[in-house]
Formats: structure tokens, sequence, C-alpha cells
């Protein structure tokens, strides 16, 4: 019995040895190239830049013309919202324009017609000047041969008279003038009146007709649909959220490095990306970002060791070019490791060369 007992386990033991030591192999014939010291290397995720489309103005959504996953390019309308309020606001403002434009008209008629009064007063005062002039002559050649006793007194006093009657026919033509110049004046006034309103009622029609555009929900980048945060119907105030887009044209990803490393690492520096999901390929990227500040640092830094805790947070962007050529196959989320040469004279090794391009 214990002999046929050992015979399974020992076939079993040999089982586990043969397949620990092939794990072995094939780990070493798999394992990554020893990297040199000049080439650093940080873990992190591919991220993208997220953004939500929302609506500008409280109301209704309408419709919504895109799903999650759907890839929505720059220009292209998403959803709309319920604009029956806002098309009848837009009518009235119209009207209240034409009403305001109709109104200057008639003002800037009132304009022409007063100064057609005016000119024609004007034209009395001169005919009422030449009467005058000719009443005023008439009386002093009266009066002079009244001194001569060639004509009655009577007829000196009716020159007198109507001299003195033209004088008053100048007086009140001259403050008809007046009158027409003050009213030239005022009907001015209301041209710049009905002009100030004019442009009062334009500003509201565009105004309405900026929130109608603002009401048709647009995709300003090329962008893929991540979540419906809203659906048809729903009633959102000021600012609700209707989608929630991923921007495919800023795709990154972000890893740390000790300070001796961060110190040496120069935005625009080329960096080659792994990723776990798909490690035979090598996509290029650049460094857009390196922290100011930074990150796990220790309370107090006095040993050179404690020094190596702290870490700087590094951003690498992949070419958007890149991106567009591949954008079925962007995901973010995926972890992989970022690799940055630290001496530009260095060379890659070949386990580490792009292999990806546009």
């Amino acid at each position: 019995m214990r002999q046929e007992l050992r015979k399974p386990l020992i076939w079993g033991l040999l089982l586990v040895s043969v397949l620990a030591i092939a794990a072995t192999l094939a780990w070493w014939e798999l394992r990554p190239e020893e990297l040199d010291e000049s080439i650093a290397s940080g873990n992190g995720r591919i991220e993208a830049t997220e953004l939500d489309v929302a609506t500008k103005l409280s109301g209704r959504v309408a419709e919504i013309l895109v799903d999650e996953g759907d890839f929505v390019s720059p220009g292209q309308l998403l959803a709309r919202m319920d604009t029956r309020t806002l098309e009848a606001e837009l009518r009235q403002a119209q009207a209240e324009l034409q009403r305001m434009r109709n109104a200057l008209q008639t003002a800037q008629a009132t304009v022409a017609q007063n100064e057609s009064n005016k000119a024609a007063d004007e034209a009395v005062v001169h005919q009422r000047q030449a009467e005058l002039t000719a009443a005023r002559k008439r009386y002093e050649r009266s009066n002079a041969l009244l001194q001569r006793n060639a004509i009655s007194r009577q007829q000196v006093d009716d020159d007198l008279a109507a001299m003195q009657s033209a004088e008053a026919a100048l007086a009140a033509a001259k403050a008809q003038v007046s009158a027409a110049q003050a009213a030239i004046v005022a009907s001015r006034s209301q041209v710049v009146e009905a002009q100030s309103a004019i442009d009062a009622a334009e500003a509201s029609v565009a105004k309405t007709q900026a929130d109608l555009e603002d009401s048709q929900l647009r995709a300003d980048r090329l962008a893929r649909v991540q979540y419906r945060v809203a659906e048809p119907g729903e009633v959102l105030a000021s600012g609700g959220k209707v989608l929630n887009l991923i921007d495919l044209t800023d795709v990154y990803m972000t890893f740390f490095l000790p300070t001796s490393q961060a110190g040496r690492v120069a935005l625009g520096d080329k960096v080659h990306l792994v990723l776990d999901a798909a490690p035979e390929y090598v996509i290029p990227a650049r460094v857009s970002f390196v922290a100011s500040a930074a990150q796990f640092t220790p309370k107090t830094v006095e040993t050179a060791s404690e020094r190596e805790k702290l870490m700087f947070r590094v951003r690498a962007r992949i070419d958007p070019q890149l991106l567009k050529e591949h954008l079925k196959q962007v995901k973010t989320g995926l972890p992989g490791m970022a690799y940055l040469k630290l001496d530009s004279e260095s060379e890659w090794p070949d386990s580490l060369q792009v292999n990806v391009s546009t």
C-alpha cells in the first residue's frame, strides 16, 4: 500500500519540478533586457482629457444624437435643447426691431419736415426784412417832407405805423425760425433715440440667436463619447451636463520619477511607452509636463537616502497625428511603462525601438 501511494506522489513531484523548470526557462528567455542607467522608467496609466458637454441655458433636452462609444468630430451636432420659448423670444425681438426701424424713419422724416419749415421761415424773415426796409425808407421820406410842410402829419403817422408793424412782423418771423430750429434739435434727438433703440433691439435679436445656437450642442474637437449623462425629456438647470467626452487629441501617460532622474528631464524629451495590454508595441511620446513640486515628500529631508524618496510627476503626451491614425485603438486606463533616455548620446535597446508610426 505504501509503495502504491508513493508512486503517484513521486510522479506528481516530478511533474511539478518539470513545470517549474519550464517556467523558469520561459521567464529567462522572455525577460526584459537589462536597462542601462541612462534610461529611466516609470509605470503609469494612459489618460486623456475629459470634458463635459453642458447646456448653457436651463431647459428640456429635446434630442441626443450620439451614443456611448461613438466618435465625434469638430462641429458635429451632438444634442438639441427644446428651443420653442427661444424661438418665440426671437420673433418678439425681431418685431421690436422692425418697430424701432419704423420709429427711426418717422423721426428722420420729422427732421426733414422741420428743416423744410425752417427754410420757409427764413424766407419769410428775408421778406419781412425787405418790407421793413421799404417801410423805414417811406417813413424817412415822409418825415423829411413834413419838415417842409409838403405832406400832412397824418401821412407821416401812417408811415410810422407801417414801419413799426414791419419791425414786429420781422421779429415774429425770426421767432418762428428759432422755433423751427428748436424743433429740428428735438427731432434729431428723436433720431438718436430711435437709433439707440434699434441698436438695443438688434442686440436683443443677436442674443436670442446666440442662445438658439448654444442650444445646439456641438463637438469642438475630435473625441469619443464616454457617458450619456442626461436623456431626452429631462429638464436641466443652466450648466447641466448632457454628455461626457474623451479628447482623443490629448492622450498621455502620467508616471513618477525620483529627484535624481526628474532633474534631467526636459520638456519635449522623447518617451517610449509600452502598454501591458500590447507589450509587442512601442509607442512614441514626448514629455509635455514636469511637476514643479515633488510628491511623496517626507516631513524632513536630511540624508541622501531620504532625498531619493522625492518623486516628481511627469506626463508624456502621444502625438495627436498618431492618435488620429489609430482612433479605434485609443483606450484610457490601460497600465504600462514609460521609458526616457537621460543621456542623449545613448541608444535605445532593441526591445524599446519604436514600431508604431503614422
